[in-house]
């Protein structure tokens, strides 16, 4: 059992109990505690709150409820606003952590322990990131300059599972209430990098968490056409339209 004193597992949850039962039950599986676990829930059906109840003494985590759902900013918001320990490692729900992560996340604490001027480690993505200057044990530092081409190096923060310092908040602001997903992780992402955020990167980046959406509870956010469909012209007016508009509001 590794005991991980100083720091938080903050989950976000809504209407996806079982989800969120399956990735306590996976930490206690590998053998991972925390000093605190804090669950934050966004306005979730009765039938998965009461759930959620049942197995709060199975695994020991305080409980963040609002009585409507409020979004994203403001689940994460609450969550954070809970957490006391020095750093937090945020996880959403419909994650689980693979074996790799008893390994290799004792060495993301030290990372941030040795480099006060890193922000967060990063622990899963879509894609690789495409500039990174490796550090050690698998870990990269993350590289953004505005000049470098493409715009793919604009996705430097990220919502998906990271460890970071609980003052994440008094460097980079609250996340913005009342919008959708992916205005709100797109308005922080902003934000960190106008802010001067640095960040640490797992390179094999589906190596410590899984994301596993089941038919019983499957992804609640839904992504519009623009952003999903596959079509050659539509792709292609998407990544121009991206390479214009992060370019315009990271500068302006």
């Amino acid at each position: 059992m590794q005991h991980f004193t100083g720091i938080t597992l903050l989950i976000t949850h809504y209407n996806r109990s079982s989800s969120l039962e399956r990735l306590l039950k996976t930490f206690r599986e590998l053998g991972c505690s925390f000093e605190d676990i804090v669950v934050s829930d966004d306005g979730s059906k009765k039938e998965h709150l009461d759930y959620i109840q049942t197995i709060q003494p199975v695994y020991n985590f305080r409980l963040i409820t609002t009585p409507v759902n409020k979004g994203l900013g403001n689940n994460i918001n609450k969550g954070q606003d809970a957490v006391t320990t020095p750093y937090t490692l945020y996880v959403q729900e419909d994650f689980v952590p693979l074996p790799q992560f008893v390994t290799s996340f004792p060495t993301a604490v030290s990372l941030l322990e040795q480099d006060k001027d890193a922000d967060m480690v990063r622990f899963y993505a879509y894609f690789k990131y495409p500039y990174l200057k490796p550090v050690k044990e698998g870990f990269s530092e993350m590289v953004f300059k505005p000049w470098y081409p493409g715009y793919k190096k604009f996705y430097y923060y990220s919502d998906h599972p990271h460890l970071r310092r609980t003052s994440f908040f008094s460097k980079f602001g609250r996340y913005p209430e009342g919008l959708k997903v992916e205005a709100t992780e797109y308005k922080m992402m902003m934000s960190f990098l106008k802010h001067k955020g640095k960040a640490l990167y797992y390179d094999n980046f589906t190596g410590l968490f899984d994301q596993r959406n089941s038919s019983a509870e499957p992804s609640t956010v839904k992504r519009n056409f623009w952003r999903e469909s596959e079509n050659v012209f539509i792709t292609l007016s998407r990544h121009g339209y991206r390479y214009f508009r992060f370019n315009v509001d990271y500068f302006f």
